[in-house]
């Protein structure tokens, strides 16, 4: 069995592809896969176990980067061909099924809309990360057994959808207080290269001796692995947030001017919680624009996440003392507006 599975640039999208993909190896053992995938998404399936090959589609004029696809694919007879860009790609080349996504549907979330490809929407496959042994290592190299961690993303490629730093720094020292969610926790910072400024006033919420600095430290893969070393996460709607609902993390993401509906992290594991404006208050209001630069969740209080925080770990504590061996899987997640 042939799959060739093309895929997002964006890592977020990318990520809640991931799913299918797992049950459609799952469904075929053996099967060989060949993935394409854009330059900043590409990484997250380098450790794939069934990878034959992964195609880095490096947008090019013209479609070129659709040529040069077609190029080192069309040789090739596929046992099936998946296009979640929604492409006439699959025409083009020798494939006895394809499965292309043909329209988008804002009222859902977009993992169920993916798992409909497969025939799996009543119960869509959770986004997965495959990691390395190596990574695993420099993982625990970099966070080091000790008091639990907190990890913040408080970045995001959009600035329209930041929670402002000085938020974050107050909430991290509420948590991790001594009267907080974990007290005594450690921090760990993520972000992406370029993103050290935006990310410096939460750094400098805890002594240096309980922060781990990791923005624009760690690639994709050793971030997730990272990540699964930490008690909770929370951060900005981004691809560092569906990173950590992927790998497991207790993960609860903010939201604004994007739709928690659609793009929420997925998993019984995940939380949400928004603006007291819906999306459609935030985007209609005089003067807005998604490429002002400004943030659009200042009215989004510190209260309001630490309450949601503490109810999303409350909950996963009492659902493992109900059953501790349940691995967690793909679900409607907890949330507030």
């Amino acid at each position: 069995m042939r799959i060739l599975f093309i895929t997002s640039n964006r890592i977020g999208d990318a990520i809640q592809s991931t799913g299918i993909l797992s049950a459609l190896i799952a469904k075929h053992p053996g099967a060989r896969v060949t993935v394409a995938a854009g330059a900043v998404s590409a990484p997250l399936f380098a450790a794939l176990p069934e990878l034959e090959r992964l195609l880095v589609m490096r947008k090019r004029p013209y479609a070129g980067h659709w040529r040069q696809l077609w190029l080192e694919t069309a040789a090739i007879g596929w046992d099936l061909v998946v296009d979640l860009r929604a492409s006439k790609f699959a025409w083009t080349v020798r494939c006895r099924k394809s499965l292309t996504v043909s329209s988008k549907r804002d009222d859902e979330p977009r993992v169920v809309e993916l798992a409909r490809l497969i025939g799996a929407e009543a119960a869509p496959p959770a986004p997965a990360v495959w990691l390395t042994k190596e990574q695993e290592q420099v993982a625990a190299a970099a966070i080091p057994e000790g008091p639990k961690v907190l990890a913040v993303g408080p970045t995001a490629n959009w600035i329209g959808k930041t929670w402002m730093p000085e938020r974050f720094a107050e909430l991290v020292k509420r948590l991790t207080g001594p009267e907080g969610l974990l007290p005594g926790a450690r921090l760990a910072v993520f972000g992406a290269p370029g993103e050290e400024a935006q990310a410096e006033p939460v750094i400098e919420a805890l002594p240096k001796d309980r922060v781990i600095d990791l923005v624009g430290k760690a690639d994709l893969l050793l971030t997730a692995a990272c990540l699964r070393r930490c008690a909770f996460f929370i951060g900005n709607d981004s691809g560092l947030m569906h990173l950590s609902a992927a790998a497991g993390v207790p993960t609860l993401g903010l939201f604004g001017p994007s739709s928690e509906r659609r793009y929420g992290p997925w998993g019984s594991h995940c939380g949400y919680v928004r603006t007291p404006e819906s999306l459609e208050e935030i985007t209609t209001q005089p003067g807005y624009h998604h490429t002002l630069p400004k943030s659009w969740m200042t009215s989004l209080e510190v209260d309001k996440v630490e309450a949601a925080a503490v109810a999303l770990f409350r909950k996963l504590e009492a659902g493992s003392l109900q059953a501790r061996e349940q691995p967690l899987t793909g679900g409607e997640n907890v949330g507030q507006g």
